[in-house]
C-alpha cells in the first residue's frame, strides 16, 4: 500500500470523525443499531431538504471527501475526470482482516436513494437503503439535519 492510499483513506476517516464531532451539544448521539433508524430530529423540514448547494459542496468536497472513494481511477491509481462519484474500486484496503468493501458505488445523482433515506445514511451511522449499515470503509456519518439536506441536495445536483 503506497503512502497516499495511506494518507488518503486516514484523511477519509479523520473527516468523518470531525463531521460527526461537529455537532450541536444540544443534538443526543443515539448510538445506530444494525437496522436502525435516524437519530432523533434527524426528519429535515421540507425547507432544510432543499439544502444548501454551497454547503453541500463543501462537505462533500472538503470534509466527508466522499470523491476518494466514490470515482473512478485510471491504472496509476489518479481520479478520472468527469469520473469523480461515479464509483469505482475503493484505492486503499487495511492491513488487518476485514470486512471491507472493495468497490464504491456510484454517489452522483444518489441514484436509488429516496430523500429520506440518504437523510438516514448521513444521520444514522451509514445505514443504507436496505436497512443494514455499509461495510467500511463507508464512515459512520452522525451528520446534523441540515448538513445531511446540504449534501444530500449537492449529490442530488451531480
Amino acid at each position: 500500500m503506497s503512502a497516499r492510499h495511506v494518507l488518503v483513506s486516514l484523511a477519509a476517516l479523520l473527516g468523518g470523525a470531525l463531521l460527526s464531532a461537529q455537532q450541536p451539544a444540544s443534538v443526543p448521539r443515539t448510538p445506530p443499531t444494525e437496522r436502525g433508524e435516524a437519530r432523533p430530529g434527524a426528519q429535515a423540514s421540507a425547507e432544510t431538504r432543499s439544502g444548501d448547494l454551497v454547503r453541500g459542496r463543501y462537505l462533500v468536497e472538503h470534509v466527508a471527501m466522499c470523491v476518494e472513494c466514490h470515482s473512478t481511477r485510471d491504472a496509476a491509481g489518479r481520479i478520472i475526470p468527469g469520473r469523480e462519484y461515479m464509483g469505482g474500486n475503493i484505492p486503499f484496503t487495511p492491513p488487518w482482516p476485514n470486512d471491507w468493501a472493495s468497490v464504491a458505488p456510484r454517489n452522483a445523482g444518489l441514484v436509488g436513494y429516496t430523500d429520506e433515506q440518504a437523510m438516514r445514511l448521513l444521520t444514522a451511522g451509514a445505514i443504507g437503503r436496505e436497512g443494514v449499515r455499509l461495510r467500511p470503509p463507508m464512515p459512520r456519518f452522525q451528520m446534523t439535519p441540515e448538513d445531511a439536506a446540504a449534501v444530500i441536495a449537492y449529490l442530488r445536483s451531480r
